[in-house]
């Protein structure tokens, strides 16, 4: 085991899986010379050089595009959104082509592609940066939604991303890069996909996170252990596919639940736990299932963004209205 931040276990992983399978490259906007906006891609030019590392144009279509091609001519490409707010230049191209090719050729292009994309606040980032976009990429059937929290998640979930037949959106919190770290497994460590993890067991009430929010989670928790009230946390790992029975299990455990994430609220993620949970764990429930999401607003500026992201003391009042709830 190593100590890593989240950024040192991603590029250490995308190093591993250069070596480990030759038909396996990297590609996007500054992803060699440069090493990546934030560094994810350091280093991997010089080892592996210009025909496994390719910086491509400032045009996120392409790159899904080429990403597209690739596979289909039996090679593995990573790529790489700068931010996950720039897909949406993309967005043909991931939903209408990547995420359906498997399906439309009955089979005979798989396509083992990973889509790398930083996104989420607390980094003051501008417009179009910091977006929470995940669940409009959830309606895109055929593509696996991938959202690591820690470190050890980050390699093991990106481990088992690119060895995957299908393609899989991989979004990495932008201020858990350097600010989150935990023990890291030397060797080869693979998640599986739709299997959640229990951050922190509880009593009282279930709080589920994904990605940075789980960190948030975590501390609310803390808070609320001060008032006496105990909290679980649960951090999903992957919203396609979801761990439903797992989800279930966890509110069940508590009959009070609140769902955290940085998307806006309308038609966020949020709401499809809210639904699984009363299809799946109705007659556990003690009061209904809350959420704390960011407002429906455009992303604010970064002066001003705590008052958008959900913070702990939104996450502890949530929590505390949840329990005392009749």
């Amino acid at each position: 085991m190593t100590r890593l931040n989240m950024l040192q276990a991603i590029n250490t992983t995308l190093r591993g899986e250069l070596a480990r399978d030759e038909r396996t490259l990297v590609l996007g906007q500054d992803v060699g010379r440069l090493g990546g906006v934030f560094r994810a891609t350091d280093g991997l030019l010089d080892e592996f050089g210009p025909d496994r590392v390719v910086d491509m144009p400032l045009a996120e279509a392409s790159i899904v595009g080429a990403a597209i091609g690739l596979a289909a001519a039996g090679l593995v490409p990573i790529a790489e959104m700068q931010f996950l707010g720039f897909s949406h230049q993309a967005f043909h191209q991931i939903g209408a082509q990547l995420a359906r090719m498997r399906y439309r050729s009955q089979g005979r292009f798989p396509m083992p592609v990973v889509i790398r994309a930083p996104f989420g606040g607390g980094v003051r980032t501008p417009e179009l940066h910091s977006e929470a976009l995940e669940a409009q990429f959830v309606q895109s059937p055929g593509l696996s939604v991938v959202m690591p929290a820690t470190p050890a998640d980050a390699k093991g979930l990106l481990q088992t991303a690119v060895r995957s037949s299908d393609p899989v959106l991989f979004c990495e919190p932008l201020r858990g890069y350097r600010l989150v770290t935990g023990e890291v497994a030397d060797g080869d460590a693979p998640v599986p996909f739709g299997k959640l993890r229990v951050a922190r067991d509880g009593t009282d009430v279930t709080l589920v996170a994904w990605s940075a929010a789980v960190q948030v989670a975590e501390k609310a928790a803390e808070a609320l252990a001060e008032e006496g009230i105990s909290a679980a946390v649960v951090d999903l790992r992957t919203l396609v596919p979801l761990d439903e029975a797992g989800l279930a299990d966890a509110v069940a455990a508590t009959g009070r639940c609140v769902v955290v994430h940085e998307a806006p609220l309308s038609a966020g993620f949020g709401a499809e736990v809210v639904a699984t949970v009363n299809d799946a764990a109705f007659y556990s429930l003690e009061a209904p299932v809350a959420r704390v999401a960011a407002p429906d607003t455009p992303y604010p500026p970064g002066r001003i963004e705590d008052h958008f992201v959900p913070g702990v003391d939104r996450v502890v009042a949530a929590a505390r209205a949840t329990v005392k709830a009749v």
